[in-house]
């Protein structure tokens, strides 16, 4: 078990409920981690050091083995905001991660993150969140003292930083939310707790949340875990939510499935599937951004696949045009994202992706491709934050 939590790298956060009342806690209270102070975000606007300054020069590798790169270039006056939590990475020994910036804060920002600031400007606090140390314990039945406290700690963390936020940043510009597993998780119960019914709810152009399960109504796309944020259906609509989590077309979620239904037993209900690449519905071709050097999970190096045929790809990330598409997929029992590979007949370039998580030699499929929900659809949901400014630009006042 710990070999798979170390090779997820980023775990989840098992108990979407007891964030969503975290504010309710009667524990001792915890010293609040100080926003105001620039060392406690890993990206923040102006920022030394900031973890979002970053290479993201990608290598586009074509059907036919052809490379060409393409240059990252910022938003030199973005429309929109972006507020990021990251999934869930430390392995601090402790329930609650220490609040100092490391290699695997920076990792999630690099790969997940980013990218947005061709969109955005972008705002992701640092937070003390439940640990990988603590997730181990607890999925082996030996839970660390304090779990629920912990979680809320964690949510209380990113809560006062979206305060700070909004009190001292937003000034009325539209912002997305984007998160990521335990990151999607806290961002449900920030909507809920901070967003819905106040004047914040007017603010928010959309609300991407990867790597959980969203709950709705069966036929519905409102009224489940959210109160009045519907799914996203189009381009250009706002104030909506995008949700989803991906497996393999070829590998659907197994009965012990870690996504694609209600973490608890919610009857009428089943998991959001809004897929990046198609919102209305239907199929569509995914615009991934894949990592394409080695990185280290604990102390293992993982390399990434030889992308075409006496092809070497220097650059940090990697994209690969018409190889991969998604479509939003429904079992009895599962609603989730299939992700389909369709490869070159000629053969010049890969013909597999990377990303399954694995343990002891062995596919894990119950994770499905949870290691790069982000990655596989990064193209999109530029797009997709591009087209949702537009909207803004037009419906919002002037700050």
């Amino acid at each position: 078990m710990r070999e798979l939590l170390w090779t997820i790298g980023i775990g989840i956060a098992l108990a979407v409920p007891a964030l969503a009342h975290a504010q309710a806690s009667e524990a001792a209270p915890t010293p609040p981690l100080d926003y105001a102070d620039r060392h406690n975000w890993l990206c923040f606007p102006g920022k030394s050091l900031d973890a979002c300054d970053v290479d993201l020069t990608t290598t586009i590798v074509t059907a036919d083995g052809r490379t060409h790169l393409e240059k990252f270039r910022a938003h030199p006056n973005p429309p929109v905001d972006c507020f990021y939590v990251y999934p869930t990475v430390s392995k601090d020994s402790g329930v609650n991660a220490e609040p100092v910036i490391e290699g695997e804060e920076r990792a999630a920002v690099r790969t997940q993150f980013a990218r947005f600031g061709a969109r955005c400007r972008l705002y992701a606090p640092l937070y003390r969140q439940h640990t990988l140390t603590a997730l181990l314990a607890e999925l082996t039945g030996h839970p660390l003292p304090g779990e629920d406290r912990a979680r809320k700690i964690a949510y209380e963390d990113v809560r006062d930083a979206w305060r700070y936020y909004l009190a001292h940043e937003n000034r009325g510009r539209g912002v997305v939310l984007i998160g990521h597993s335990q990151g999607s998780a806290v961002l449900v119960a920030l909507i809920k707790n901070e967003i819905e019914g106040q004047a914040a709810q007017g603010v928010l152009v959309s609300a991407i949340l990867m790597g959980v399960d969203l709950a709705v109504p069966e036929g519905g796309d409102v009224g489940g875990d959210l109160r009045s944020v519907p799914l996203c259906h189009a381009p250009e609509q706002t104030g909506c939510a995008i949700a989803y989590a991906s497996f393999r077309a070829t590998a659907p979620p197994p009965s012990n499935s870690v996504f694609g239904r209600p973490r608890r037993a919610q009857p009428g209900m089943r998991s959001a599937c809004v897929n990046p690449a198609a919102l209305a519905g239907g199929a569509g071709p995914l615009r991934s951004y894949l990592q394409a050097v080695a990185w280290q999970i604990g102390d293992v190096t993982v390399e990434p696949p030889r992308w075409a045929k006496g092809v070497t790809v220097t650059t940090p990330f990697v994209s690969v045009p018409g190889l991969l598409s998604a479509q939003c997929a429904r079992t009895d029992e599962f609603n989730y994202l299939a992700i389909s590979v369709h490869p070159d007949p000629g053969g010049a370039r890969i013909s597999e992706i990377t990303g399954d998580v694995i343990a002891s030699g062995s596919v894990r499929p119950e994770w499905g491709l949870h290691l790069i929900d982000v990655e596989l659809a990064m193209g999109n949901l530029l797009d997709i934050v591009a087209a949702e400014s537009r909207t803004w630009a037009t419906r919002a006042p002037a700050p």
